[in-house]
């Protein structure tokens, strides 16, 4: 289930990332808090030469991230939540640590704040 979730997340962070809406992406783009953007910048860091998942990784066949690309995402993960005025303290209580839940917890978070900025868009118009 965590492993569904997470791909769908992964899927749905592409599906907004490479929107084609001419000049809505660039004001959702200019919308975006710094921790939005930090954290699009975590998931876009997957894609680099050094980030991309290795032999062995892909020797497991798993859509799971790795351990140690999951550890990319955790920071800016862990920002974005307690931008939403959560402490670390209830962080930690919610997720036991574990990077899987962090990491979808985030991803929930930016969804939501996206959508957020595409509804004010609209109602801009």
């Amino acid at each position: 289930m965590k492993k569904l979730f997470i791909s769908a997340a992964f899927a749905t962070l592409a599906l907004i990332s490479c929107n084609n809406e001419g000049s809505a992406v660039n004001t959702v783009e200019s919308m975006k808090t710094p921790q939005m953007e930090k954290f699009d910048k975590a998931f876009k860091s997957l894609g680099d030469p050094q980030n991309r998942p290795t032999e062995e990784e892909k020797k497991r066949n798993t859509s799971e991230l790795s351990d140690r690309r999951k550890a990319l995402l955790v920071p800016a993960s862990k920002e974005l939540i307690i931008s939403t005025g959560v402490t670390e303290a209830e962080l930690t209580r919610k997720t036991g640590g574990d990077m899987s839940q962090i990491i979808v917890w985030a991803t929930q978070i930016y969804m939501q704040k996206s959508d957020e900025i595409r509804k004010n868009i609209k109602s801009d118009k």
